[in-house]
């Protein structure tokens, strides 16, 4: 904090945190960031394109140069930032899908239900929607539509750093366990071109997965509490383990290991609690009030590997937080 900066300012700041979520998501519904994205655009232009009311759409523009999602160039016109560039469709590491995503009215609701989560351990998604956050999603399309963009997002966003961090390409082929719609497995493809894939996930998942090309890989559906697709020298759960209470991943990695010959090896991508960063605690607070689960430190999914038949043989920490967790059936 500068130390100009009076401390109640900071305070006020962060307190009007759900304001700047409102804001961007507004703008990324709007479609505002790809309709400036190749230069500054004047907003009564941008009104008449978006459809909407001159003086107010100016009232948000304004709002999100505050912020620096955009800047102000000559009078009456906008640009974004470095910065508000993350929100294009076509941004290298995109967060507009999690920006709809968090500034969505269900969303919203679970979060404001956050106080149960804090008094019970239970999720507020299941309090505040009567069904868990999959059950719910499976249930309502529209729901799993906007979900399913973000984590696509997000995925687009930290696969670089991941493929910098670890070397996926000493395998062959590689399943990737709760992988949604292909984004992590398409670019360990694209990185590797060696590599074929299995992409598993349940069926309302695959069945909006992109064509994929048949040479290469393929997608199955299913429940990773079932079975998953035998064959892999290496298994993948990204962003998967996070999401379940301490049984529930073992039963996953039990039937992972099921499937597994004992030359495979397990990767888990995953925060670690403990490194310090703002992210991982707020989103160990979101897989609270969301699907149940939580954020472990590193020493945790050791203790869960060996519950479930494996021994943890590498921690490889990436740029974005993210570490993969390798294990060998022991």
């Amino acid at each position: 904090m500068p130390a100009e900066e009076r401390p109640t300012i900071v305070l006020r700041r962060l307190i009007d945190g759900h304001k700047v979520t409102q804001a961007i998501a507004a703008a990324v519904e709007l479609g505002l960031p790809d309709l400036i994205a190749d230069g500054a655009r004047a907003a009564g232009e941008l009104a008449a394109t978006t459809g909407t009311d001159p003086p107010s759409l100016v009232r948000l523009l304004r709002a999100l140069v505050a912020v620096g999602i955009l800047e102000e160039r000559e009078a009456g016109t906008y640009a974004l930032t470095d910065v508000g560039a993350g929100l294009r469709s076509d941004a290298a590491e995109p967060l507009a899908g999690w920006a709809l995503f968090c500034g969505s009215e269900a969303h919203q609701r679970v979060w404001r239900a956050l106080l149960h989560s804090v008094r019970t351990g239970d999720s507020a998604f299941a309090e505040v929607h009567g069904a868990g956050a999959w059950e719910y999603r499976a249930s309502h399309p529209e729901a799993a539509a906007v979900f399913d963009r973000a984590m696509t997002d997000l995925s687009r966003r930290s696969n670089r750093a991941l493929l910098e961090a670890y070397d996926f390409g000493r395998f062959s082929t590689i399943v990737d366990v709760g992988g949604g719609r292909g984004a992590f497995l398409a670019a360990m493809l694209d990185a590797h071109q060696h590599l074929q894939g299995v992409l598993f996930d349940l069926p309302h998942v695959i069945a909006t997965a992109p064509a994929l090309d048949p040479a290469r890989w393929r997608a199955e559906a299913g429940s990773f509490f079932e079975g998953v697709p035998a064959g892999g020298d290496a298994y993948v759960l990204r962003a998967v383990l996070h999401d379940w209470g301490d049984d529930d991943c073992v039963r996953i990695l039990r039937v992972c290991r099921a499937a597994m010959g004992d030359g495979a090896t397990l990767l888990v991508v995953e925060r670690a609690v403990g490194d310090g960063l703002e992210e991982t605690t707020m989103s160990d607070l979101n897989m609270l009030v969301g699907p149940g689960g939580r954020e472990r430190a590193a020493g945790e999914y050791r203790a869960l590997f060996e519950r479930a038949g494996f021994r943890m043989t590498g921690d490889a920490p990436s740029a974005v937080g993210l570490h993969v967790f390798q294990a060998t059936p022991a």
